[in-house]
């Protein structure tokens, strides 16, 4: 493709390190150069959110904090493959599991959690880790004003929700023999499963528990 063809073809929006401009508060301006056609595909869906083309192409980039996408895939920040699929499907897919594979899924998907948080130096940051969490769409960043981290339950079944947050909190193994089950027959390990995990009801719509809390900064 000629130049003069590349320049009709290519339209500049102000966010590709070829040409960055720091401004006084701390930002940069990124001037890159994309076809009509993706141009116009922004245009379309700026316009059905209801957003400026600069809000819609900075939330895309935010994205670059917890995943990267290469031209034929989409990869975690630990450099693992990613794919797409709708929550909804997920959660089906876990919930056909006995409540035993339910918490062995919940620990793998904390660990996976956690080894991202590790490689940026901020496996102890819960804060991080719960950034990410919104921003790989698992669940929304809902922490209220007591600290409680309230976990939508479309996120999954009550036992893999309760083995995922307590590999993120405690960076440990959930205890295996905590399935509803078990714990029917044995009111030693009720007891022991109920100081350790403590629900908490704050929403009907929500998980919470006591040991999956933020520190509550003082005024």
């Amino acid at each position: 493709m000629s130049p003069n063809a590349m320049q009709k073809s290519a339209t500049p929006i102000n966010y590709s390190s070829n040409n960055i401009k720091k401004s006084k508060d701390s930002t940069v301006v990124i001037t890159v150069r994309i076809d009509e056609d993706l141009n116009n595909n922004i245009e379309d869906i700026r316009l059905k959110l209801g957003l400026s083309k600069a809000d819609f192409i900075r939330n895309y980039l935010e994205m670059s904090k917890s995943i990267i996408k290469q031209k034929m895939s989409i990869k975690s920040l630990n450099k693992r493959d990613l794919i797409i699929v709708k929550r909804s499907y997920l959660r089906k897919l876990i919930e056909r599991n006995d409540e035993s594979e339910q918490i062995k899924l919940g620990d793998k998907l904390g660990r996976f959690i956690n080894d991202i948080a590790r490689i940026n130096g901020k496996v102890d940051d819960m804060s991080y880790k719960l950034d990410l969490c919104d921003n790989l769409g698992f669940f929304l960043r809902d922490v209220d004003h007591e600290g409680y981290i309230n976990i939508i339950k479309k996120f999954g079944p009550k036992k893999f929700v309760e083995a995922f947050v307590w590999r993120l909190f405690k960076q440990d193994e959930f205890n295996p023999r905590y399935t509803e089950e078990e714990l029917r027959g044995s009111k030693s390990l009720t007891q022991q499963y109920e100081k350790e995990i403590q629900a908490v009801n704050r929403s009907s719509s929500h998980y919470s528990f006591e040991f999956a809390k933020l520190p509550v900064k003082e005024n």
